[in-house]
C-alpha cells in the first residue's frame, strides 16, 4: 500500500508475502526511502552498485574441487548440493533456494537452452550464492525479511538469481537511473517485478550515485540534529514593514501579518536623525509605547559589554575536530524548557549564523569557537528579558544606541535578527560607523548627524537639547574639528611619544601649549602628546649660580620639583599595597574593581581622567618598561605606586587638558644616592600620563638602572660637578645678577 511496507514484519504483512519492485524516477519521498532501505539492507542484506563480478578463475576453481562439475537438473540434486556448498542452510532456506533454483533453470530448458547453458548458470549461481549471498540466505525465513538492493541496469543471469532470491523469500528493491527500457527486454510483461509509480517524480540525475545520496542524506540528518527539529514557524523579517523605522517596531505582533505559520520580526538601521530637535523626543515617546504594549524591551548604549570570565565559564565546551560537531555540542548551552518551540528557533538561528560566519576569509575553528562562546554569552543574558513568559506572536524588541563596534557585536545583531525579536540599531552621530552588513538588514538614512549616547528612557536619561544647543554643537563641528582650534577638555584618550630634541630646544618647548609642539595630532578622537623625557648630565662652565637659575626658569604653575633622592621608598607609607594582589591577577588588571573598592582614591576625578590613568597603569606593565615585571612581583609595586599618587599630581592631572600646558616634573640628584626602584615606577608613570619629565644630573651618574631600556634622551651640558648643596628655590634669582663690566659695556 505504501513504501514503508517493506519495512514491516512478515508476520504483520496482510498477504505473507516478500515485495519486488523497480524504481525508474526521483522525488524527496523516493531519496528518503532509498536511503531507508539502504541502511537496512546494509545492516541485513546486500547492496549492488553497478554489476555483479562473475566467477574468477580461483572461485571455479574452489567450486569445483568442493563439489566437482556434475550437474543435473533436478530438485533433490540441487538441494543436496547446497547442503555441501552452504552447510548453515536450514533444511526449510535449503528448500526453498533448491526449488527456486530448479524453476529457474527448467524455464531455461523449456526456452531451448542446452544442458551445458544450464550447467554454467548453475555454477554462477552456486558461486554468486557463496560469495556474494551467504549472508542473506541464512536469513531466510525469518520474521525480519532479508533485503537486496540493486543500483544500475541489472543483466539477465543478474535478474534470474535475484528473482531465485526474491522467490525464496527475499525482499527486493530494483534502482534503475537509466530508466525501465533495459530491464523490459528481459521481463517485459513485469512478470518478476513491479514498476513503482512516483508522483510528480523526475529523471534520475546523471551524476547519481547511492554513496552520493547518501552522503546527502546523512549530512540531513546532521543539519536536523544541528539545526534542531522542525517548529512548523517559518521567519519573516522586514517583507511586512512600510518602511517607516520606528512606526514599523510599534505594529502589534499579531497584526503583522495573518499566517500563523510565520512570525514577523523588524532588522532596521537608522543612521542620523530626521530632526534633531524632535528626535529624543521621538525616542523617549516610542520607549514609552513600546512599555505601554507591554513588549519585552533591552537597551543597550555604546557598547554591548563583553562576557564576563564568569559567564565564559559557564558555557560548556570542548575540543572538536570540524564546525558541524562544534555546533551540535555548543547547542546544548541554549534552554527554555518553557517552550521547546523557541528553543528549536533559538537553536537553529545559532547554527545559522555561525555556519554563515565560517564562510568568512581567513576564518578557522578556534576563532569562530570563541566568536560562539561570545555568543552564547550574550544569549544566555539577555535571553530572560527578551522572552519573559513568551508564546506566539510575542516579539521582543533589542534597542542598540551607537551600533557595532567589532565583528562579534555584529553577530549578535544577526542572531537576535532570526528569533522573534525586534533589532533596531540606532546611529545618529554620522562619524561614528557600524560595522553591521547583513543582506536582511533594511537601513534608513538621514542627512542630519547629531551627538545622542544614551537612548533616553524614563529613567532620568532622557535629556533633549534646544534648537540653541544643537546650534552651538553644529558650531563646535565646524571649528574644532581638523581645524586647529580645540575646545576645552575636547579629548579623552591620549598616547605620549617622546620628543628628540637638543639640549637648547627644551627650554623653547617646555612652557608651550601640546598643540605647538612638533609630531602632536589627533586621530580618531586619540591625541599623540609628544613629551620630554631627558637628562641634563653637568655643569656648563661649571657656572653653580647660572646652573641653579636656569632650573628655577624652567618651574613653572604646573611643575611639581623633587630636589633629593629618593622621593619614595618600599618603606614610604602606602595604602594601596595590601590590595595591590587583588588589583592584579592572573595577568590582568582588574580595572571595574579598582574604581569600585572603597579604598580607591581617584573616585572623584572626571570619568576619563579615571580611565586615563588606568589605560595608562596597564600599559606601563604591558610594556615590561620596570625590571623585574613579571619576574620578581614588581607588577604589584608598580599597582600600588600608581594608585597612590600625591595629592599635587591628582590635583594636575584633574586639569590636564590634552591639547594645551602639560604637567611637568622636575629630579635634581646631586648625590650618589639613587632613585629607588619605586622613583623609576613614579616617574615612568607620569610620562606615561603626559607629564614632562627632566632630569638634572650634575654628577652625570646612571639613573636609569631600574628601566628595562634606554628611555630618557640624555643631554651633556658641561663638566661633572660633584658634592653640591640644592640651595632654597626662594632664594634663587630668575635671572643672573649683572657684573660691573655687564653694566659698563651694557652686555646682558
Amino acid at each position: 500500500m505504501n513504501l514503508d511496507d517493506f519495512f514491516v514484519e512478515m508476520s504483520k504483512r496482510r498477504e505473507k508475502k516478500v515485495y519486488f519492485y523497480r524504481i525508474n524516477q526521483l522525488s524527496e519521498e523516493i531519496c528518503r526511502f532509498i536511503y531507508k532501505y539502504y541502511e537496512t539492507a546494509r545492516q541485513s542484506g546486500v547492496i549492488i552498485e553497478g554489476r555483479i563480478a562473475n566467477p574468477t578463475e580461483a572461485n571455479l576453481a574452489y567450486y569445483s574441487e568442493i563439489m566437482g562439475m556434475d550437474f543435473r537438473l533436478n530438485a533433490g540434486f540441487i538441494s543436496d548440493s547446497l547442503k555441501r556448498w552452504l552447510p548453515r542452510l536450514g533444511i526449510r532456506q535449503r528448500e526453498h533456494i533448491a526449488c527456486a533454483v530448479y524453476d529457474c533453470l527448467d524455464d531455461l530448458r523449456r526456452t531451448g537452452k542446452t544442458e551445458n547453458m544450464q550447467k554454467n548458470a548453475y555454477i554462477k549461481f552456486m558461486c554468486w550464492l557463496y560469495y556474494k549471498f551467504e549472508r542473506i540466505v541464512n536469513q531466510l525465513g525469518q520474521d525480519q525479511v532479508p533485503k537486496i538492493l540493486y543500483c544500475g541496469q541489472v543483466s539477465n543471469y543478474e535478474l534470474m538469481l535475484i528473482s531465485i532470491l526474491s522467490n525464496a523469500g527475499c525482499d527486493v528493491l530494483l534502482v534503475q537511473p537509466a530508466g525501465d527500457g533495459a530491464y523490459l527486454k528481459l521481463d517485459p510483461g513485469s512478470e518478476r517485478s513491479i514498476e513503482y509509480p512516483v508522483p510528480g517524480g523526475k529523471e534520475f540525475p546523471a551524476d547519481f550515485s547511492l554513496r552520493q545520496l547518501c552522503q546527502e542524506a546523512e549530512k540531513a540528518k546532521q543539519n536536523k540534529e544541528i539545526f534542531g527539529e522542525e517548529t512548523g514557524l517559518i521567519r519573516c523579517t522586514n517583507a511586512w514593514i512600510e518602511g517607516k523605522g520606528l512606526s514599523d517596531i510599534l505594529t502589534a505582533p499579531a497584526v503583522r501579518g495573518d499566517r500563523p505559520e510565520l512570525y514577523y520580526n523588524c532588522y532596521c538601521r537608522i543612521n542620523g536623525a530626521a530632526d534633531k530637535l524632535t528626535y529624543a523626543n521621538e525616542l523617549y515617546q516610542f520607549y514609552l509605547s513600546l512599555k505601554n504594549e507591554k513588549r519585552q524591551v533591552v537597551v543597550v548604549n555604546g557598547v554591548i559589554p563583553k562576557p564576563t570570565p564568569d559567564e565564559i565559564m559557564r558555557v560548556h565546551r570542548g575540543n572538536y575536530g570540524n564546525l558541524d560537531q562544534m555546533l551540535l555540542d555548543l547547542q546544548g548551552n541554549i534552554q527554555y524548557p518553557a517552550s521547546r518551540q523557541l528553543r528549536s528557533l533559538l537553536v537553529k538561528a545559532f547554527a545559522e549564523v555561525l555556519t554563515e560566519e565560517s564562510k568568512e576569509p581567513g576564518m578557522n575553528l578556534n576563532r569562530l569557537l570563541n566568536k560562539a562562546v561570545y555568543l552564547l554569552c550574550w544569549i544566555k543574558r539577555y535571553q530572560g528579558e527578551l522572552f519573559q513568559n513568551w508564546k506566539l506572536p510575542q516579539v521582543g524588541c533589542f534597542i542598540y544606541m551607537g551600533g557595532c563596534r567589532d565583528a562579534g557585536e555584529a553577530l549578535f545583531m544577526q542572531y537576535l535578527a532570526r528569533i522573534p525579536v525586534d533589532v533596531l540599531i540606532l546611529c545618529p552621530n554620522l562619524n561614528v560607523k557600524c560595522c553591521l552588513k547583513d543582506p536582511l538588514l533594511y537601513e534608513i538614512n538621514h542627512e542630519t548627524s547629531m551627538v545622542l549616547n544614551k537612548f533616553p528612557r524614563q529613567d532620568g536619561q532622557l535629556r533633549i537639547g534646544t534648537a540653541a544647543y544643537h546650534a552651538e554643537r553644529e558650531l563646535d563641528t565646524l571649528m574644532y574639528q581638523d581645524s586647529g582650534i580645540y575646545r576645552d577638555q575636547q579629548f579623552a584618550r591620549a598616547n605620549t611619544i617622546m620628543l628628540q630634541t637638543m639640549d637648547r630646544e627644551i627650554k623653547i618647548l617646555w612652557n608651550n601649549d601640546l598643540k605647538f609642539r612638533p609630531n602632536f595630532s589627533t586621530v580618531d578622537g586619540v591625541v599623540s602628546l609628544p613629551v620630554i623625557f631627558a637628562k641634563m648630565s653637568g655643569v656648563k662652565d661649571r657656572d653653580m649660580e647660572n646652573y641653579w637659575i636656569s632650573i628655577k626658569q624652567l618651574i613653572t604653575p604646573e611643575t611639581l620639583m623633587i630636589d633629593r633622592a629618593p622621593f619614595l621608598t618600599a618603606a614610604t607609607p602606602n595604602p594601596m599595597k595590601m590590595y595591590a594582589a587583588e588589583f592584579f591577577k592572573n595577568g590582568k588588571l582588574k580595572k571595574s574593581k579598582i574604581k569600585s573598592h572603597p579604598s580607591y582614591q581617584y573616585s572623584f576625578l572626571r570619568e576619563e581622567m579615571q580611565e586615563h590613568i588606568l589605560d595608562k597603569l596597564e600599559a606601563l606593565i604591558e610594556q615590561r618598561l620596570i625590571k623585574g615585571t613579571f619576574e620578581n612581583g614588581m607588577e604589584y609595586t608598580i599597582v600600588s605606586v600608581a594608585l597612590n599618587l600625591p595629592k599635587e599630581v591628582v590635583r594636575l592631572l584633574q586639569k590636564f587638558d590634552f591639547t594645551k600646558k602639560n604637567p611637568k616634573l622636575i629630579y635634581v640628584m646631586t648625590s650618589e644616592v639613587l632613585m629607588s626602584a619605586e622613583d623609576s615606577i613614579y616617574v615612568m608613570f607620569l610620562n606615561l600620563l603626559g607629564f614632562d619629565v627632566l632630569f638634572f644630573v650634575p654628577t652625570g651618574y646612571n639613573i636609569e638602572n631600574h628601566f628595562n631600556k634606554r628611555l630618557m634622551e640624555e643631554h651633556q651640558i658641561g663638566d661633572y660637578v660633584y658634592d653640591l648643596q640644592v640651595p632654597d628655590w626662594a632664594a634663587v634669582p630668575l635671572t643672573a645678577r649683572k657684573s660691573w663690566r655687564d653694566i659698563i659695556f651694557k652686555r646682558g
